[in-house]
């Protein structure tokens, strides 16, 4: 029974800690742009030699 007098308090104080971390990812604008990162995983800019490819599938 002794446990639980630091066990609770420790888990309230992780709970709270975890519910402020989310209210400052969302102040801080974190969940703007959720379908921003879905569509850049299917661009291919950033690899290289890509415009070389897309250059010599056009000309």
């Amino acid at each position: 029974m002794n446990v639980l007098v630091y066990l609770v308090p420790m888990a309230l104080g992780l709970g709270l800690a975890g519910l402020f971390a989310f209210l400052w990812s969302l102040r801080s604008g974190q969940y703007e742009d959720l379908d921003g990162a879905a569509l850049r995983v299917l661009d291919d800019d950033d690899l290289p030699g890509a415009s070389e490819t897309a250059d010599r599938a056009a000309g």
